[in-house]
């Protein structure tokens, strides 16, 4: 078999074990969320960092261009100047969290991605976030490490390939973002 057979056959897989009850709701709490005009903030670290991006441009335009509700949705990831003064002046680990603080209000809803469930400063921004009183939603994968156990709401890919981890969780962000770009407003 070759390698790109190989990939997908796997990818398949873990596709398959998206948990899609827990899928469907998070975008119970995002059409919540939409509904109210509260805020929703999205980050991760490398790749998952590309996928909040991905998320929310999707969300600001796709799921919300010429729609009577608007989602309020913020990558905490694309503030690059904020991110560079923190991890310079305070430390890696404050880099979401701070932002957080200046914006984060109770019945918000913050999601962070993270394929280990281990990254410093996603922990720390949902620490917070659930402190403040917003829901928290988790992607993450394997064992759902640190982060699975701090969120309200877990969706895990347990499949132990990062690379794979990672398409399941840009299908479960789309999955999300299309059904409220393909609803009819």
């Amino acid at each position: 078999m070759s390698f790109p057979q190989d990939y997908k056959n796997q990818l398949l897989r873990a596709i398959d074990a998206i948990p899609l009850d827990k899928v469907g709701q998070a975008i119970d709490w995002f059409r919540q969320a939409r509904e109210q005009g509260r805020r929703i903030f999205v980050c991760g670290n490398g790749g998952s960092a590309s996928t909040a991006s991905h998320f929310a441009c999707d969300i600001v335009k796709g799921a919300s261009f010429n729609r009577a509700s608007r989602f309020k949705i913020l990558a905490l990831t694309d503030q690059i100047p904020t991110l560079t003064a923190y991890a310079n002046d305070v430390s890696y680990d404050a880099v979401f969290v701070e932002q957080l603080k200046n914006f984060a209000e109770p019945g918000d809803l913050f999601m962070g991605i993270s394929g280990s469930g281990n990254s410093p400063n996603v922990l720390r921004a949902i620490e917070y976030a659930n402190s403040a009183g917003c829901r928290t939603i988790a992607l993450t994968g394997r064992d759902g490490g640190q982060l699975g156990p701090l969120a309200q709401l877990n969706i895990q890919v347990a499949v132990p390939h990062m690379g794979r981890i990672e398409d399941a969780h840009l299908v479960v962000c789309h999955m999300i973002g299309y059904c409220f770009m393909e609803e009819k407003d």
